[in-house]
């Protein structure tokens, strides 16, 4: 039996990566980490380890600790600051035996920043880019994009921070950021045309499967409501962003549709927050995952049920004799 620790566990990502692999026909023992003591994540994991932060000096040996304690086979991030961190530290935690779950260390790298990442798409020639920029004149900026702006923050996730422009008086007040902390976009497309691609990559520019959700946020900036999709023209997209960044196991590509062209809004080089979704259609990147981490072997594209998804709030009860607590 592998013991598979998910950090995050009280997140959408990670409570959704512990259930997709307990769907699974094997038996695996399920760690989940997270920083609150009281939330979830006690329901969907076999062992409970309350973490410290992962910005704490100690961390690092903390994770040590556990992945000794529960003898740890792989290790996966629920959360972007663990994906980073990781991915820093990644020497010394696969010294102790358990392997990540990690994607092409350069793509992580430029995720990090969204004007890095910007760039090296536009030297790359990507067709799917959208133009960018960090100049804080909004009249240049109005002339080269249009009336309508958008503000993305240049670290973070998910829809976070994402501030939508329509006059001079909203710009003023996040004028001061933008260069440093925030980078500017035309607004494109509308909130009916987003969509959400996961894909199990190889690695050499290419992948193995993938499946595709057209969807609409959540107020939190995650997936809230998704349809399964096919599109050869997103297929495409996704092909030529593999070609150039070389992404290997789960990654997630988040596009919008635009005059008829899929315009990408972000790579997350991870499991994303669908993915319990996509487990329920009959793509689970989680086993895909560990099958190929622990057993060797290669994913191959499944088969995809069509129909829609709804997320909604959900009780979660803990008993006073419960061994969950």
């Amino acid at each position: 039996m592998y013991n598979i620790l998910v950090s995050g566990a009280s997140g959408i990502v990670g409570y959704g990566i512990l259930k997709s692999l307990k769907k699974s026909s094997d038996q695996y023992n399920l760690i989940g980490t997270t920083v609150y003591e009281d939330s979830v994540a006690q329901g969907f994991c076999d062992v409970f380890e309350q973490a410290i932060l992962t910005t704490d000096s100690n961390y690092i040996n903390w994770l040590l600790e556990v992945i000794k304690k529960n003898k740890i086979h792989l290790i996966i991030p629920g959360i972007e600051a663990d994906l980073y961190c990781w991915t820093e530290n990644r020497i010394e935690i696969e010294k102790s035996g358990a392997k990540i779950l990690l994607n092409n260390i350069d793509l992580i790298n430029y995720s990090k920043d969204k004007w890095l990442f910007y760039e090296h798409l536009l030297n790359s020639g990507i067709d799917s880019v959208i133009p960018s920029s960090l100049d804080n004149n909004y009249e240049v900026l109005t002339k080269q994009f249009g009336s309508r702006l958008l503000l993305k923050p240049r670290v973070g996730f998910g829809s976070k921070g994402i501030v939508k422009i329509d006059s001079k008086m909203d710009f003023l007040d996040y004028q001061s950021n933008i260069g440093s902390h925030l980078m500017v976009q035309p607004f494109i497309g509308n909130d009916d045309e987003e969509y959400s691609t996961s894909a199990f990559c190889d690695g050499k520019g290419g992948y193995f499967g993938l499946m595709s959700l057209k969807r609409k946020l959540s107020s939190e900036g995650f997936t809230g409501k998704a349809e399964v999709v096919e599109d050869l023209k997103l297929n495409a997209a996704i092909l030529q962003l593999c070609k150039v960044f070389k992404p290997i196991g789960p990654t997630n590509f988040q596009f919008r549709k635009h005059e008829n062209e899929f315009k990408l809004l972000e790579i997350n080089p991870r499991i994303s927050s669908a993915t319990s979704i996509r487990t329920a259609f009959g793509y689970n990147e989680s086993l895909m995952a560990v099958d190929y981490l622990l057993e060797n072997k290669l994913p191959s594209q499944p088969l995809i049920k069509k129909g829609k998804a709804v997320r909604y709030t959900e009780d979660f009860i803990f008993y006073e004799n419960s061994n969950n607590l």
